[in-house]
């Protein structure tokens, strides 16, 4: 969307030769991208809380103190054909010791509209407030 500033998206190629080489390099690729990263955005999909990578990176960026933020995605639809449904908090799926979830901390933002395109712009025109609003662990 052009908002953030030297982010680059990974494509699904790229991905799968990531996953290829193990659990360690998967690991590695992660560290490697929160590197020198000002927050955490996991844009969050019909699946995003069911995948154990994303619940890692998740708990990784808490427990380095990263700021966290999350963006609902399944409102905008692939070319000719129908958007995901909400999927779950993916927040809420990483418990902390003091029993509460991370989703108890974390916002997770709804873009509005009712269209892929409407959404889109919402996103983009506020991607990077709530960016900014990141929660923020000391």
């Amino acid at each position: 969307m052009g908002v953030l500033e030297g982010q680059k998206i990974l494509n699904s190629q790229e991905w799968e030769s990531v996953k290829s080489r193990g659990n360690a390099a998967i690991e590695q690729w992660i560290t490697d991208q929160m590197n020198y990263k000002s927050a955490v955005v996991v844009l969050v999909g019909a699946e995003t809380a069911d995948r154990p990578w994303v619940r890692h990176e998740i708990a990784k960026a808490w427990n380095e103190s990263r700021p966290l933020v999350g963006i609902r995605v399944n409102g905008l639809a692939p070319f000719n054909q129908n958007p995901d449904p909400a999927g779950r908090n993916p927040f809420s799926a990483v418990t902390l010791t003091n029993g509460k979830t991370i989703g108890d901390y974390v916002p997770l933002y709804t873009p509005a509209g009712t269209t892929s395109k409407e959404i889109y712009a919402s996103i983009s025109n506020n991607l990077g407030s709530w960016v900014a609003s990141a929660y923020k662990r000391s």
